[in-house]
């Protein structure tokens, strides 16, 4: 299943034969399917043999990248432009094993939500199920993620208390002007390529003196467009920019959002031009609830022992939509090992080399139904679970 999906990669909210896979699958081991959820989310429903109330979530996510893939495997994408180059059919395999295990051993309280999520690249999916109603229709007490790491050895695991990744932001700033002649009337210009290159020089100010000094944060400018190659000798009358912002708390986020806006209006008065910004909000900060960390990290080890499993990650200022689940409902985020090679070498995600490590399936599905057991039922049904 999984080099099928690796076969047929779709991005965000268009995974129409992904979640039909994931669906038919479900139905097939007797799990009740539900498709359509947020655009192509899908959530599987299985109902333990004991009685109980509480309910955990276990998502995984769905979607692939815009990326032309190079790895020559057999089962390289068919898809020309497009590949899973992070890892999210690798995911969804492991959900599906896990789901597939519990159906035929549901001897535990409660209700597993299984939910595949569409879309986590764009940082869209997870509000996308949220907004057509998750949690209202699929109440979870508990939420927990599951993520490879590129890098991190093979056999495992690592995820830390609190603050783990960052809130991800855009923005974008237009400086509009009056355009002319470089060389021959520069000066019947207003010069917007100065406004924006005080402006840039300026939004590491933002870092250095508006925000406080233990809190992290990023800004960086990733696009700057204005003029034409081919007529070097023209001032442009406009010039856009556009970035990302990293932050961990609403009060740094705020932050740099209204900077950004203040900085470009005043340095567009000051060059006598014109400035219109945009920021737009991505996942926000990824934030591990102690209790569910404590609970996962009794899973992973209970799968790969003590020794291999790190409960102190460094946090990163990457981003994961998972965040918007865990925000709404208490949850833990785990990262488990994609392997290296022996000298240590490893392709990164989101680079056309890429290949999710199907030796680590077995762990996953292990980790996950250890969750369950754990969640859901007694302690010691985790060391049920086969090896």
């Amino acid at each position: 299943m999984r080099r099928d999906l690796h076969a047929h990669p779709e991005l965000g909210f268009e995974e129409t034969r992904t979640a039909s896979l994931v669906a038919e699958k479900l139905r097939q081991w007797g799990i009740e399917a539900f498709e359509g959820i947020g655009g192509t989310g899908v959530v599987g429903v299985i109902k333990g043999k004991r009685p109980g109330s509480r309910a955990v979530g276990l998502r995984a996510d769905m979607d692939a990248l815009a990326i032309h893939e190079e790895t020559g495997l057999a089962y390289a994408s068919a898809v020309e432009g497009k590949m899973h180059a992070c890892g999210h059919d690798g995911h969804t395999a492991m959900l599906l094993g896990a789901a597939r295990y519990l159906a035929e051993h549901p001897d535990f309280e409660g209700q597993v939500n299984l939910i595949f999520q569409p879309s986590e690249e764009n940082v869209e999916g997870a509000l996308a199920m949220i907004g057509d109603g998750l949690f209202e229709r699929f109440p979870c007490d508990a939420v927990y993620g599951l993520h490879n790491t590129a890098g991190m050895p093979n056999g495992h695991f690592a995820t830390r208390r609190g603050a783990m990744m960052a809130a991800g932001d855009f923005w974008s700033v237009t400086f509009r002007g009056v355009g002319g002649h470089g060389g021959l009337s520069p000066q019947l210009s207003t010069d917007i390529t100065y406004a924006q290159a005080h402006f840039v020089l300026g939004l590491q100010g933002i870092i250095g003196r508006n925000v406080p000094p233990l809190e992290p944060a990023v800004i960086s400018v990733g696009y700057i467009g204005g003029g034409q190659l081919a007529s070097p000798n023209v001032i442009p009358a406009e010039l856009v920019l556009a970035g990302t912002a990293r932050s961990y708390s609403d009060e740094v986020r705020d932050t740099i959002e209204r900077r950004i806006a203040e900085l470009a209006y005043s340095t567009a008065e000051a060059w006598g031009c014109g400035a219109e910004t945009h920021y737009i909000r991505g996942s926000c900060a990824l934030i591990n609830q102690p209790a569910q960390v404590d609970i996962a990290v009794a899973a992973a080890e209970a799968v790969v022992g003590a020794e291999n499993v790190d409960d102190a990650l460094r946090p990163t200022t990457g981003s994961e939509d998972f965040a918007e689940l865990s925000r709404r409902c208490p949850g833990a985020f785990m990262r488990i090992g994609n392997g290296a090679a022996a000298d240590g070498a490893f392709h990164a995600p989101h680079t056309p080399f890429y290949d999710f490590n199907d030796a680590i399936i077995p762990d996953g599905i292990r980790y996950w139904v250890n969750i369950v057991r754990r969640e859901l039922g007694h302690a010691s049904d985790s060391a049920q679970v086969p090896g």
